[in-house]
Parts: structure tokens; C-alpha cells; sequence
């Protein structure tokens, strides 16, 4: 499919570059032009973007799409309490089946916040790649290993099978926790990353307990254990990064590691405030997560940019603390690079057509002083008018143009609903 999107504002996110008046072209996943309003060429279909603004998708960084059964089901509780009497018990009932039905109805939620890719983590990888290859979404998974699912066969199997070229689905080794992983497994995790030269990811230093619990096992924070053992030779990062030490931050700039940052749900469990100016002060790379349905609740990336740039204002008392430029790359170019989706960063010629338009003729984004400044602070999922993936549209003006029938499902998650949370 040859596509034009013509009479655009276009922001690509490469550094240095501002937003301009132009055109992009797309042919097949990628695009084949991008610049000054150009004559000629044939195309399936052009898009009148009516001054609208183009731009990378979001990439979120962190999530478990297949946990969406269960958003609000366990609200209002701290995490160990949340995941140890509400989540895993109602997890041990769920079926691969389930999670496919489960994980597209995350994907539609993406769609309709311009997410356009998702760094995800959860306990059937199999069925996970099925349901988002099924609705033409990218999905880079991580592995979940912990004592209790998956294994090390496992993760190298996924590992083998999950990187195929031009596919939307791709893998990154990685396991749930340092707390819920023993360290004969997280040794052997290792073994893996060196044997393939890999990066790996997991949670860490999320809560002050997780903490101070790794620190009476090992003597050490989660990091520099993680670090110790030869987990992060070959790079990756941690999901949250919270509560951190100077230790730690030697680590991740040592290894070149990323941080996810997930401040709806360390907000709504309370986990605390993570430390975003000081990884930026260091150069340690920030990505943005919503982490799961359950946890958040809400997969809006609107959401999610707010409380980077608020939150991170509040924790050094200075409104001046965070760009909102700098927010909107840590939502679209940092989150493709901790994924390795390098060739959906930013917008240009012979990148993945990943696109996303955002509608400016709404009255939050009125009038334009600052059209970066009016996503970060005042824009919503109202304003997402178009999101393509891979070269095609996936959602438009409020319909999604994909394979599946939403009403369908929407069904089967509430038939889930009804025979395992009850």
C-alpha cells in the first residue's frame, strides 16, 4: 500500500529539527519520503492531514497487556498485598487463550492513544505474539521468568523463534524480579545474555521494601546484585527505578542501561517519585511505561507524559525541572531504542512507517504557541486522529481499521471476567 499524507505539520524527533510543513510518503512498512510538498507519484490513497501534526508513535516501554482482565479488580491496595492476594491467584487460573483475548484488547487501548509499539511482559509469550501479529501491532516482548512460570529452555526458545526479520513481533531476554527469581535462575539468565550477547530487563527498584529486602539477602541493592552476576554485560535496563543509590547509578551509566519510568502505577501504589532529573543529569537514558492495566489502569500515554514532566517537577521543587521536549523523546525515541527498535525511533526516509497524526483543531490544542508544550501538558486521547503501523491504518477518527471486531472482543474479556475473577 502506497499512502500520502499531505498538508502536515510534521515533527520527526531527530535531534535538531523543528516541526515544518510537508508531506510523507509511504510505501509498504516504510516510508519513502518525507519533506517540502512535492508533484507526481501514485498512491492507494492520500490523506488531506488538514494542517493536522504527524509524528513518531509513542512507545510504551512497560506493560503486561495480557492483565487487562483485570483493571480495577484489585484497586486501592499496596503492591506486595495487590499482587500476592489479588493478582497471582486470579493469574493462576488464566489460560493462553485468555491472554490472546486479553492482549488485543489492550492493543485496541493503545491504538487510540497513538502508541504504536509495546515493550511487553507477561506469562504466555506465544499466544501474546499471536494476538498482536493478529492485530498488525509491534510488539517487542521481554521474557517473565521467575521460580513459579517459564524457564530457562524457555526463554532461549523465545529468544531463537521471536526475532524473525521484517516482523512485527521481535523478544529481549529478561525475568519478573530479583524478589521472585532465585539466584541459580537469575545466574543462568546470565549465562544466557553472555552466550548471545544480549541485553536483559526486569523490574527493579521499585518499592523501598523490595529494596531493603534484596539488601538482607545479598548485602547489595537489586542493580548492582543484577550487575554482579553478569546479568547486564551486554546491557538492557530496569522497569521503574524508584528508589535508587549512588551505586546504582554508577551501574547503569557503567552499562549503558535504560530506565523505564511507569509513574501512573508507582503513583497509584504509592511506590514513590522516581528520580528522572537525576538520570538525565547523568545520561542514563528514560523511556516511559504505563506497566499493566491492572496496576495503572488507564493505557493513555497523554496520562503517562503529564506525570513524567509533573511528578518530576514536584520531586526537585522546580518547575523548571523537565522539557516537555524531553518528555516527548523519552516517549518516542528513547522507548524504540530500549526495545531495539531502531528503525521506528523517529520519522525519515526508510524508517517503519509508524505515524501517528494529532489532531490541533481541538480547543486543548488552541491556540498554538507550543505545539510540543500543548501534547505533554494539555493533549488527550481526544486528539489522536490516525494511527499507523508498519505502514497501515489501525485506527482513524475514532474507528479501528484493523482485522478484529472489537465487540468481539470485548465479549470474550467479559466471559473471561466472569469465569476466573469470580
Amino acid at each position: 500500500m502506497n499512502t500520502r499524507l499531505y498538508n502536515a505539520r510534521i515533527l520527526t524527533m531527530n535531534e535538531g529539527e523543528e516541526i515544518f510543513n510537508g508531506e510523507i510518503h509511504t510505501s509498504g512498512s516504510r516510508i519513502s519520503y518525507i519533506g517540502p510538498v512535492t508533484e507526481g507519484g501514485a498512491f492507494d490513497r492520500e490523506i488531506d492531514c488538514q494542517e493536522n501534526l504527524l509524528m513518531p508513535g509513542f512507545k510504551n516501554a512497560h506493560t503486561h497487556s495480557g492483565m487487562s482482565v483485570l483493571r480495577s479488580l484489585a484497586d486501592d491496595l499496596p503492591l506486595n498485598e495487590w499482587l500476592t492476594q489479588s493478582i497471582f491467584p486470579v493469574e493462576a487460573k488464566m489460560t493462553a487463550e485468555d491472554i490472546y483475548y486479553m492482549s488485543q484488547l489492550s492493543a485496541l487501548e493503545y491504538l487510540t492513544s497513538g502508541i504504536t509499539a509495546c515493550f511487553d511482559m507477561y506469562l504466555t509469550p506465544e499466544s501474546v505474539a499471536q494476538a498482536m501479529d493478529d492485530m498488525g501491532f509491534r510488539c517487542c516482548q521481554v521474557g517473565g521468568m521467575n521460580d513459579f512460570s517459564q524457564n530457562i529452555d524457555w526463554l532461549e526458545r523465545m529468544y531463537l523463534t521471536g526475532n524473525k526479520a521484517d516482523s512485527l513481533q521481535s523478544y529481549i531476554f529478561g525475568f519478573h524480579a530479583e524478589y521472585t527469581t532465585c539466584m541459580e535462575n537469575m545466574k543462568a539468565i546470565a549465562a544466557l545474555a553472555q552466550k548471545y550477547k544480549a541485553p536483559v530487563y526486569t523490574h527493579a527498584c521499585e518499592t523501598k521494601a523490595e529494596v531493603e529486602g534484596c539488601k538482607e539477602r545479598y548485602g547489595m541493592t537489586p542493580v548492582v546484585l543484577l550487575a554482579s552476576v553478569g546479568l547486564f554485560d551486554y546491557g538492557g535496563g530496569i522497569y521503574h527505578g524508584v528508589h535508587m543509590s549512588e551505586a546504582d547509578y554508577a551501574v547503569m551509566q557503567e552499562k549503558g542501561l535504560y530506565v523505564v519510568t511507569n509513574p501512573g502505577s508507582n503513583t497509584k501504589l504509592a511506590s514513590g517519585i522516581a528520580p528522572i532529573t537525576e538520570y538525565l543529569k547523568r545520561g542514563i537514558p528514560v523511556a516511559i511505561g504505563t506497566d499493566g492495566p491492572a496496576s495503572n489502569n488507564c493505557l493513555d500515554f497523554f496520562r503517562e507524559m503529564f506525570l513524567v514532566a509533573g511528578l518530576a517537577k514536584l520531586h526537585d521543587d522546580n518547575a523548571a525541572a523537565l522539557d516537555a521536549r524531553e518528555v516527548l523523546r523519552m516517549a518516542t525515541v528513547n522507548g524504540a531504542r530500549a526495545m531495539g527498535l531502531t528503525d521506528c525511533d523517529v520519522l525519515a526516509k526508510g524508517k517503519k512507517a509508524d505515524i501517528i497524526m494529532i489532531d490541533l483543531q481541538q480547543p486543548n490544542m488552541q491556540p498554538i504557541n507550543n505545539i510540543e508544550k500543548n501534547i505533554v501538558y494539555s493533549g488527550s486521547k481526544q486528539n489522536v486522529k490516525m494511527t499507523m503501523i508498519n505502514g497501515r491504518v489501525l485506527y482513524e477518527d475514532g474507528r479501528f481499521c484493523c482485522s478484529v471486531n472489537p465487540s468481539d472482543i470485548y465479549a470474550k474479556v467479559a466471559a473471561i471476567k466472569d469465569r476466573i475473577c469470580n
